[in-house]
């Protein structure tokens, strides 16, 4: 490895710790991060100091907020009796986008997986049990990741929650607009068979 600078180095070690960021781009944003103003680069210090500082899990739907209730299970104008189960606030805001779903969240924190010993006990799985003890929910959406993870937590969930008598659906699967069916892997398929809708 060439020798820059400590600061530097230090700079690109902390860049390469985040998710999808390699070496090499790590060194870029570093390198960005110098052209930059003083200034924006204060303010760049700033904001990452602020969402430490500010930014809370909601004590209903466990999203991201920085007052409690967050404002989506505050607003009085969602439907409280549909609760769309979701693995991270990441996907709150995926869903949020498409303006199509209007009724509550609840963020697991993650998904089962056992080999990296994340079980029940570390999602918000009690959190959301009795949340439902407590409202009028009619039904829950399933809406994780179509992973093995995923998958599995669904499986888990949906035993769980079967029971309790409310309607339980999870959110469709298939083919993206714009593939191809030849080059659609099997297990793509397969959900798209089975989620097919009348016409």
């Amino acid at each position: 490895m060439i020798y820059t600078s400590e600061s530097f180095e230090q700079l690109v070690e902390h860049f390469a710790q985040l998710p999808g960021i390699g070496k090499k781009t790590a060194q870029r944003l570093a390198l960005y991060i110098l052209k930059m103003p003083h200034e924006s680069v204060s303010q760049f210090a700033s904001s990452l100091i602020n969402v430490k500082n500010k930014i809370r899990y909601c004590i209903t739907c466990c999203n991201i907020t920085e007052q409690n209730p967050c404002p989506i299970c505050k607003n009085s104008k969602r439907d409280s009796s549909l609760i769309c189960v979701v693995e991270e606030p990441n996907d709150v805001l995926a869903l949020e986008r498409t303006n199509e779903y209007h009724g509550l969240y609840h963020v697991l924190g993650g998904a089962l997986s056992p080999l990296d010993n994340i079980t029940p006990e570390n999602l918000k799985i009690k959190e959301l049990l009795l949340r439902l003890e407590k409202n009028d929910v009619e039904e829950i959406i399933l809406a994780l990741n179509p992973t093995v993870e995923g998958e599995t937590t669904s499986l888990y969930l949906s035993r769980l929650l079967k029971p309790l008598g409310m309607k339980l659906s999870r959110i469709a699967r298939g083919i993206p607009i714009g593939a191809s069916l030849e080059f659609t892997d099997d297990a793509t398929l397969s959900r798209a068979l089975e989620g097919r809708v009348a016409i």
